[in-house]
């Protein structure tokens, strides 16, 4: 069923079973989103169509908006990037309002928002990158690959992300999309990046990069992989790049996959057809998973302060878990990677924040009535955007219908964006709206095309403002 129909089914039975269903034209809610990426836009559109009279206003850190569709989606995926246009047309619908420029905890705090919303929706992400914990891990070389996936797209906390391309072997730990992202961009041909939303300091750098094989290395095997079909097949189609793996991880795995579920059944299959046990001539990289390995600690190389080598403990499977055997190896590698997962921060003292797992506390996204969680804060790290889209749908469906069922008490009147922007003016915070955020826009595809590109991004949250208010 569409996701307006399920809202409207919902509402119907209420109206079955309750005498306290509000019709939703007799009420004008205040409702706040913090964050603007997938999960707050997606959770908008369930509350818009629900709610035909009401305001709602999204309040991001950045002078810019979209999140993880800007500065996490690959620059040579622009179809993922698609989705932008349907964010674009919610935010310039009359009942939305974007304030950039604003930061939880810092320029506002979740009371005054409260006081001022009849709702308020959390949907920040995820910011943080989690740690192996192990002997080394503070040698030079060694990042994330949020980190680096920041510095390649824009991201202006990690413009300036210091690291060595000049080496020849990379490590990522980690087998999810995120590791294949990173290992792609590092193997690709900079022909194909050239055309791509790619900043232009991150294309001079890969282009004078040394980089000539990525080891992917995962606790288990082949049939816990988690990146997709999709993604895999594109390091297939890598011109001059070999992909290498070892058959013996693969041993016994033909009497498994026909019963396996269908995605990972195809999946299984392409990673089998693609076992290689003699190296291509006319490749000059190199591309390796490696199978049943776990991190034990980093050695430096021929520079002491940097990464030179990765202790690996060689594991067996018993049931899903892989259980570390005594047998060590060595695997050299100059720069290295984490892909191992991200945390969310605790971004105001009064939000209820599980510091161990990195997510606020929460039920089906409900913190408590009036208090709502969507996307990676809520949920953890997991899936894809359409998954992310998934949680924040039914997250926006149950803000609307709390709403309608006075579970939320619409009737109150509150100050809204009046309240908040009289405090953020005091205070002398330069907010941007989505018109400045498009005069942003402009300049960076004006600035993609004189380069032949999309668009350059432009990272300097300075640079950011100055065009947002218009002075030359």
């Amino acid at each position: 069923m569409h996701p307006l129909g399920r809202v409207l089914a919902f509402s119907q039975k209420c109206r079955r079973f309750s005498t306290n269903v509000i019709d939703p034209n007799s009420i004008q809610p205040k409702l706040c989103v913090v964050g603007s990426g997938p999960a707050s836009f997606y959770a908008a559109q369930q509350i818009l169509k629900a709610l035909p009279k009401v305001q709602i206003d999204i309040f991001e850190r950045l002078p810019v908006p979209f999140g993880l569709v800007r500065f996490g989606v690959a620059p040579d995926h622009p179809e993922v990037k698609n989705v932008i246009n349907t964010f674009t047309k919610t935010a310039q619908d009359p009942r939305v309002k974007f304030i950039g420029n604003v930061k939880l905890g810092q320029d506002v705090s979740l009371a005054e928002l409260q006081n001022a919303y009849h709702s308020v929706l959390l949907a920040y992400g995820a910011e943080e990158d989690r740690l192996l914990g192990i002997p080394g891990e503070n040698l030079d070389n060694i990042l994330s690959a949020r980190e680096f996936v920041g510095w390649y797209n824009g991201l202006p906390n990690n413009k300036d992300l210091k690291f060595n391309l000049n080496i020849e072997k990379v490590a990522i730990i980690g087998q999810g999309n995120v590791a294949l992202d990173v290992a792609r961009i590092l193997l690709s041909p900079i022909d194909l990046l050239k055309k791509t939303d790619i900043t232009e300091y991150s294309l001079a750098a890969l282009a004078d990069s040394k980089v000539k094989e990525v080891k992917l290395i995962g606790r288990r095997g082949p049939l816990q992989v988690a990146f997709t079909i999709k993604e895999f097949r594109e390091m297939l189609r890598l011109p001059r790049c070999f992909v290498n793996m070892n058959a013996e991880d693969f041993a016994g795995l033909d009497a498994i996959v026909p019963n396996l579920p269908r995605p990972r059944k195809r999946l299984t299959e392409l990673l089998m057809k693609s076992i290689s046990t003699s190296k291509e001539t006319e490749a000059d990289k190199c591309f390796n998973p490696i199978f049943f390995r776990t991190p034990k600690s980093f050695q430096s190389g021929e520079d002491a302060s940097s990464v030179g080598a990765l202790t690996v403990a060689v594991n067996t499977m018993e049931g899903e878990n892989a259980v570390e055997t005594d047998v060590l190896e060595t695997i050299e590698c100059g720069l290295v990677l984490r892909s191992i997962g991200y945390k969310s921060i605790q971004a105001d003292s009064a939000i209820p924040f599980n510091s161990k797992r990195g997510l606020v506390e929460n039920s089906g996204g409900v913190i408590q009535p009036g208090l709502y969680v969507s996307g990676w804060l809520g949920t953890g790290p997991v899936g894809v955007i359409l998954s992310t889209m998934t949680n924040a749908f039914a997250v926006g469906q149950t803000m609307a219908s709390d709403i309608l069922n006075n579970t939320v008490d619409a009737s109150i009147k509150k100050p809204g964006f009046e309240f908040i922007g009289s405090l953020l003016k005091k205070k002398g915070i330069q907010t941007v709206s989505f018109a400045d955020w498009e005069q942003i826009d402009k300049v960076e595809q004006s600035r993609g095309k004189e380069k032949g590109k999309l668009r350059e991004k432009i990272v300097d949250v300075k640079e950011m403002l100055t065009i947002a208010s218009g002075k030359p």
